[in-house]
């Protein structure tokens, strides 16, 4: 083997082989891919529309309807268009004040909301109070509960002639009609939320040795809280059916007086258009409590 061969040889096992050089690798971070704003809105615009659209078709039926009857020769009931033509002045301009009882539907539903939440409000905390009473205790369950059966049954305007003669006075008389008759749904609820909290709950309670009070604050309430919200979403509709017919009987300035007096002078569209008012008020008392209960109760509540 001649000398440039061996040299070659002893090269190319001393040297090592090169290795291709190394890099870190890109870092790629995956974000979720987000829907474009213009999606978004179509999104919420669709579910805007399976919510409002029905309703708004059938209440324009209703009109259509109405309006074509109500039309007809010899008709007692006046139109929607001649309803809105008979009132515009106390749709547009509820807010005057001529003194006494000459005043707009602003005020007459102001006075009927604040009767309500005085009557509503001590029913509430009555109810919730009795209920938990009669819920924990077996015997003032047997002592009270008929007694509650009994008295829920007495129709409202019954309570009135009484309440009447009590106070003398129109106003603390429509307040207890509210309580006596929003009263009862309120006790009969919390007391079965109350029977039914769960047996777990209770040995808990023994076991990390809680105090009546934080017994009833950290247990009772939240577990029966459902069954109260429930109790107290009767009880606000069942107020302001009372109201109405109460303010009937005591007159003054309420709703329900200005529908009594809309009759005796024969403005039916008044009638009409206050009975519009008397629903959506309704309607938004219902869904203020519903709203309460669901982020009280997180969602368990009757929506």
């Amino acid at each position: 083997m001649s000398m440039h061969a061996i040299k070659a040889e002893a090269t190319a096992v001393a040297l090592p082989a090169a290795s291709p050089p190394t890099s870190a690798a890109p870092v790629v971070t995956m974000t979720p891919k987000q829907a474009p704003r213009a999606e978004k809105y179509v999104k919420m615009a669709k579910e805007t529309a399976v919510r409002v659209v029905p309703p708004l078709v059938v209440l324009a039926l209703l009109l259509l309807f109405w309006e074509l009857v109500c039309r007809r020769t010899g008709s007692t009931l006046p139109p929607p268009s001649r309803v809105f033509s008979d009132t515009k002045e106390l749709i547009f301009d509820p807010f005057f004040d001529n003194g006494g009882i000459d005043k707009g539907l602003f005020w007459h539903l102001s006075a009927s909301l604040q009767r309500v939440a005085y009557g509503y409000s001590i029913a509430a905390i009555v109810g919730i109070a009795l209920g938990t009473l009669v819920g924990q205790s077996v015997w003032a369950m047997r002592g009270l509960d008929p007694l509650f059966q009994v008295l829920r049954t007495i129709p409202p305007l019954a309570w009135l002639p009484l309440s009447l003669a009590a106070f003398r006075d129109g106003q603390p008389s429509a307040i207890f009609v509210i309580f006596i008759t929003s009263v009862w749904p309120i006790i009969i609820n919390t007391a079965v939320g109350i029977r039914n909290i769960p047996q777990d709950y209770r040995n808990v309670a023994a076991v990390v040795q809680l105090n009546p009070l934080e017994f009833f604050a950290k247990i009772m309430i939240p577990a029966a809280a459902p069954y109260i919200f429930t109790g107290l979403r009767i009880g606000i509709g069942l107020s302001w059916l009372a109201i109405v017919a109460a303010e009937m009987l005591i007159g003054g300035v309420g709703i329900g007086f200005f529908i009594w007096d809309a009759w005796n002078s024969s403005h039916i569209s008044e009638i009409i258009l206050a009975l519009f008012y008397v629903g959506i008020i309704g309607f938004v008392l219902d869904r203020v409590i519903a709203g309460l209960a669901k982020i009280v109760t997180r969602g368990t509540a009757l929506n």
